[in-house]
């Protein structure tokens, strides 16, 4: 008995003295004290290394989908989400409103075309991630810089605006759009089964433009037309292919770049929560 309560004496200081936040072990107190001391600060540790673990594969799952995303691999994207039957499922990627419908975010998401010509390349940085106290969801944002570009029939080049194209250039006949591409991302993941999954998506577009254009040219041109919100992507033979309508309103506006007015705090950074209900959602 008492090597056990010097080696449980023993433990607690090693554990108080590298973990200083925790609170400061009882020396002062009896063996069993002492014990559930250790015991409490044990389990809180596990805690804390259980949120660690959490949000390394919170942002493994989005850099992973980013990843299948520029590679037009979407139907492996349907997995990264959360299952048809969760409640509040939901994405939304501009001011137009939001999608509530499982299938038809899964439409976006897995039924993009890979014509020849076409290059997408977006990558985040900067992630913020909270996951919950109660390890049952997870928040985060991203900053994401990137290209998208493509070449488009002159037929199919007729449903687009001219501000969308490289002006005077073509390649074996076709035009040619090749934009850089600025945006944000809001992310609210889900815990099924112990994996983590995507339950709220939300893309803030910041700005855009024409390579060599600049975005503040771009947006004199294009801030006034509803061309931009209402894309989803340029198809086969860059045949521009709209957005479907949203189910509802936006939840969060954001604020892409204008030459008309300044920026906003539109997408708002992840803060420490407990459980999902004290915090807002994406």
């Amino acid at each position: 008995m008492k090597s056990r309560v010097l080696l449980a004496g023993a433990v607690a200081l090693c554990l108080a003295a590298s973990a200083p936040g925790l609170n400061a072990s009882p020396i002062a107190k009896g063996p069993d004290a002492r014990i559930a001391a250790l015991e409490e600060q044990v389990s809180e540790l596990k805690g804390q290394a259980q949120r660690g673990q959490d949000r390394s594969a919170v942002e493994n799952l989005f850099s992973t989908y980013m990843a299948l995303h520029n590679a037009f691999r979407d139907p492996e994207i349907v997995g990264l989400w959360a299952r048809k039957d969760t409640p509040d499922v939901r994405a939304q990627y501009s001011n137009n409103g939001v999608y509530t419908d499982w299938d038809t975010i899964m439409a976006y998401h897995a039924q993009r075309p890979n014509p020849a010509g076409k290059l997408i390349l977006h990558f985040v940085t900067s992630p913020i991630i909270e996951v919950a106290g109660d390890g049952k969801s997870a928040k985060g944002m991203w900053m994401m810089t990137g290209l998208e570009s493509g070449l488009t029939s002159p037929e199919a080049a007729k449903g687009a605006p001219d501000f969308m194209y490289q002006k005077n250039v073509e390649i074996n006949g076709k035009k040619v759009w090749m934009h850089t591409v600025y945006a944000k991302y809001g992310v609210d993941f889900i815990k099924q089964d112990g994996a983590w999954k995507i339950w709220h998506f939300h893309c803030f577009e910041v700005a855009r433009a024409p390579y060599g254009m600049g975005w503040i040219p771009f947006a004199a041109a294009a801030q006034d037309s509803p061309f931009a919100d209402d894309l989803m992507y340029f198809g086969e033979d860059g045949k521009p292919v709209m957005m479907p309508k949203p189910n509802g309103p936006a939840t969060i506006r954001h604020n892409p770049y204008r030459t008309d007015r300044g920026q906003t705090l539109d997408l708002r950074p992840p803060v420490p929560y407990r459980t999902f209900s004290e915090t807002f959602a994406y």
